[in-house]
């Protein structure tokens, strides 16, 4: 007799089952759940025509694509000039932001210099206190700035997207200084000795090795520029230079005329460029992520 004939299959004890593993799925379908029912209710929210989150209670029980046309209608508030002023300075600050916290990076992890330790610990310690605690401040300077450089002045994007850029060392740069650590030396000795430069390395080997955590931080950006909203609330001031996180709230904090189903409407539109650029970016997230943090 062979041996898987000798063995006996143990019957199924449900008690045992869930111990082991059931509980697992249990979590998981919860969390799925909780997860995905705010996005539900949003999207019915959005295909409701009444304007109001309690006639959405009943998911779906109305489809109605009213909303959406709604949305690009009013010249007073230009939904699609929103949507493409936050392309622009998500994509612009995303970008800048990659290449800013891989310079640090790079100088951090490759070279060194007096105060290297002192300004990794420093770049940490500044990322603890939340950028908008110092919008006081933030719009003092642009003000004062703007009597000077009125390009960079409130009201201005390009001042909006300096700010940003102020905040965008710290984390992204000891998250990208941890996958720099992550490649050898090696190859950065083998460059020199064929007469390579710090910026040959940099621009030519480097980059390419690192590709999973620039995409990771630049989807990050990406994600944090879109949806941010006190910044920009305070610095555009011009309904045709605000971005959606800005220009939907007037849909919803004038007193008696709110409409929370072209605010839903909006918010699911504005959703869709975060989620494509999720889906691009999929692949390398989770290698860049687990990756910088070895280090």
């Amino acid at each position: 007799m062979s041996a898987a004939q000798t063995t006996r299959r143990r019957p199924f004890n449900l008690g045992r089952w869930f111990t082991q593993t059931g509980w697992r799925h249990l979590v998981a379908i919860v969390m799925v759940v909780f997860a995905v029912f705010p996005l539900l209710y949003v999207l019915s929210a959005s295909l409701n025509p009444s304007g109001s989150l309690v006639g959405s209670n009943d998911l779906f029980q109305t489809i109605n694509f009213g909303n959406y046309v709604k949305l690009f209608q009013n010249p007073d508030q230009p939904f699609a000039l929103w949507f493409a002023n936050t392309l622009v300075i998500g994509v612009v600050t995303a970008v800048s932001t990659v290449f800013l916290g891989a310079f640090a990076a790079y100088a951090f992890s490759r070279m060194r210099f007096t105060g290297r330790r002192i300004g990794l610990l420093s770049l940490m310690l500044i990322q603890m206190f939340p950028q908008f605690l110092a919008v006081v401040a933030i719009f003092l300077l642009l003000s004062a700035l703007g009597d000077v450089f009125p390009v960079l002045g409130l009201g201005s994007q390009l001042g909006l997207m300096l700010v940003y850029l102020g905040g965008a060392l710290g984390v992204n740069t000891y998250l990208m200084y941890g996958f720099f650590n992550t490649v050898p030396m090696s190859i950065d000795e083998a460059a020199k000795i064929d007469g390579a430069s710090h910026a040959q390395i940099f621009f030519t080997i480097i980059l390419r090795l690192v590709a999973p955590i620039l995409a990771v931080v630049g989807l990050l950006s990406f994600i944090a520029t879109t949806g941010e909203y006190v910044i920009a609330s305070i610095v555009l001031t011009d309904p045709n230079t605000q971005t959606l996180a800005v220009g939907l709230y007037t849909f919803v904090s004038q007193q008696f005329s709110n409409n929370w189903s072209i605010f839903a409407a909006g918010a699911v539109l504005a959703a869709l460029p975060v989620m494509v650029v999720f889906l691009l970016l999929q692949k390398y997230i989770v290698g860049g992520l687990t990756a910088g943090s070895v280090k």
